[in-house]
């Protein structure tokens, strides 16, 4: 049965209810039913309801689920982020919290996919099976090419990022998430979009990036994903999001980026015996699930019929 919220107070998550887990607040909107439930896990600067789309019509299929982790969407903030552990322990306790009993389907996009592949190698009893929508990896960097990796290790956000985004800089990205949640109800789309424009909720996932490093290496210690069924989802195109955050890439050096990306992914999948990694046209990185969603459906759809 669907949450239910009709009277939100004000800063309230347009959906959901919230459950608290270690001491902190954190919201969960779950409709649908059935086993496994689909868990939806963010990317970085990602919250749960910007995958509506996607939770929507996997709670046709079976039980859908949608969060906001620590540190982000509408969640109570911690003064330094969360380890990969932490982040998976914190799931798992607010699965049980909010009842939504395992095996899970674990959905998670970009940064969200190394938590799900820990998750899985943690827990793998409790994980039916795994959606990586261009996930980030230990060994990203590996496969990249070289000037490209050069120019983001130099890259500093504390002392790049301006204390307080320019006015234009703000509207593109207004401009950019209301593109993608044009089709959305109003009241869903508008919160959100205001809240991706708010400094807390840009700096939300620019705090992540100096901890990047040290996820890659608690990932490197956990041991080998287990054999659990696996589909990789790589983003063959360069974003919009992508184009407004360059800092000085050529478009053909963010090629030979999708390209190293497509390598590892195969990589990834031939890791584990039930794996394949599916290429997908028409988005890019931070835009795969708004972009095709009926790739990340098919892909969810696959593994509930294993």
């Amino acid at each position: 049965m669907q949450d239910q919220m009709p009277d939100r107070p004000s800063g309230a998550p347009p959906l959901g209810q919230y459950y608290e887990v270690g001491g902190r607040r954190l919201p969960l909107h779950r409709a649908g039913n059935g086993s496994p439930a689909v868990v939806l896990l963010p990317g970085a600067g990602g919250v749960g309801l910007d995958y509506w789309n996607v939770w929507e019509k996997a709670a046709e299929l079976t039980t859908s689920v949608v969060y906001d982790r620590t540190g982000t969407g509408w969640s109570d903030r911690v003064d330094a982020p969360l380890t990969c552990a932490e982040v998976t322990d914190e799931l798992r306790g607010l699965l049980r919290a909010a009842d939504v009993p395992a095996p899970y389907l674990l959905v998670g996009h970009s940064l969200g996919g190394l938590y799900a592949r820990l998750y899985a190698t943690r827990f793998p009893g409790e994980v039916a099976g795994l959606v990586l929508m261009d996930t980030d990896h230990e060994d990203y960097d590996a496969y990249m090419p070289r000037q490209l990796t050069e120019m983001r290790g130099a890259w500093d956000p504390d002392q790049e990022l301006p204390d307080e985004l320019p006015e234009e800089a703000v509207e593109l990205y207004r401009g950019l998430f209301a593109q993608m949640m044009a089709d959305w109800p109003e009241e869903i789309r508008e919160p959100l979009v205001e809240r991706h424009v708010s400094p807390e909720w840009i700096m939300d996932g620019y705090r992540l990036v100096p901890h990047r490093d040290r996820f890659l290496d608690e990932m490197r210690q956990a041991g080998p994903l287990p054999d659990v069924p696996l589909i990789v989802l790589t983003a063959m195109d360069i974003d919009d999001f992508k184009k407004a955050v360059l800092i000085g890439e050529s478009e053909s050096l963010l090629r030979e980026e999708i390209e190293g990306k497509r390598r590892l992914h195969d990589a990834l999948a031939a890791s584990v015996p039930r794996g394949e990694n599916r290429l997908v046209d028409g988005a890019g990185h931070a835009s795969i699930h708004w972009r095709r969603p009926d790739a990340v459906l098919q892909a969810i759809r696959d593994l509930l019929g294993r």
